[in-house]
């Protein structure tokens, strides 16, 4: 039996961080979100949240540069929305800054229950998700993963590359994650994502 989902009445945007001495000073639980540029990370955390306008949606890949923290039902949670990874159009020093203050959030953030990695369920494993899910693995990081965008291509092609991603996890790691399959436009995924959310915060 799947858990209920928690019900967001609200959602706020509270603040941006761009270092780990910046995030907020609260005792909320944090759900995080990251995945590669035009993964639908935006898209994903208006439609869980029920708000067009709450995350950013942009054509240009990397537009979120900070950490976004959101108070959920007037702070029973907190959803943190991260910058993605593998962009390009950023300095090689950028990229280096942005990599360790998401590295330190993930790592060390104590208030972190679980860091969703959205995945384009789209394309067979790509390489730099691998590498950030088998670095989540290494350093003992929480977290689950999301295939988006699952309207694009038939359920069978999904299915064929959700099972050749676990196939590649299994080299590195033991055991497998929650895995979520979403579609905003089909408005799927939704339930078992804050259900998964309500389980852990109960």
């Amino acid at each position: 039996m799947l858990p209920k989902p928690v019900k967001i009445n609200s959602a706020n945007f509270e603040l941006s961080a761009l270092s780990l001495d910046t995030c907020p000073e609260w005792e909320l639980s944090e759900f995080a979100f990251i995945g590669r540029s035009n993964v639908g990370k935006s898209s994903l955390i208006n439609f869980l949240c029920n708000q067009d306008g709450l995350a950013r949606v942009s054509s240009t890949p990397g537009r979120t540069r900070e950490i976004n923290f959101f108070s959920v039902n007037n702070g029973a949670w907190s959803l943190v929305d991260l910058p993605g990874y593998g962009y390009a159009k950023v300095s090689k020093t950028d990229r280096q800054l942005f990599s360790e203050f998401v590295s330190d959030y993930l790592v060390e953030r104590p208030n972190l229950v679980c860091a969703f990695v959205l995945i384009d369920s789209r394309h067979s494993p790509q390489k730099i998700d691998q590498e950030f899910v088998q670095w989540l693995v290494e350093n003992k990081v929480p977290f689950a993963l999301v295939f988006t965008k699952t309207d694009k291509v038939s359920a069978t092609a999904v299915k064929t590359n959700i099972e050749a991603f676990q196939k590649a996890m299994a080299e590195w790691s033991e055991g497998e994650p929650k895995i979520f399959i979403t579609s905003v436009k089909k408005r799927t995924g939704y339930r078992e994502i804050l259900g998964f959310v309500g389980d852990a915060i109960s």
